[in-house]
């Protein structure tokens, strides 16, 4: 009884643990793409998205050498 406890307890640890190191590693990877200051090398595009959940504007910027995308928020 005291091994089937063990593993349930170790089996909701590690989905805890993975939840949290999910959420880490995905927010990390949001806001890195997002910001005030543009970066060099990267080039305006014309595509502008807005974000539906609070409506703000965002102007994209892409850098041809490496693909990358940044989103900058555009005044109204």
């Amino acid at each position: 009884m005291v091994k089937i406890a063990s593993f349930y307890i170790l089996v909701q640890i590690c989905i805890v643990a993975f939840a949290v190191l999910t959420f880490v590693i995905w927010d990390k990877r949001y806001q890195q793409n997002h910001g005030i200051d543009v970066p060099a090398e990267f080039e305006k595009t014309e595509e502008i998205t807005i974000d539906p959940s609070d409506g703000r504007r965002l102007r994209v910027y892409y850098n041809s050498k490496t693909g990358e995308r940044f989103y900058c928020e555009e005044k109204k």
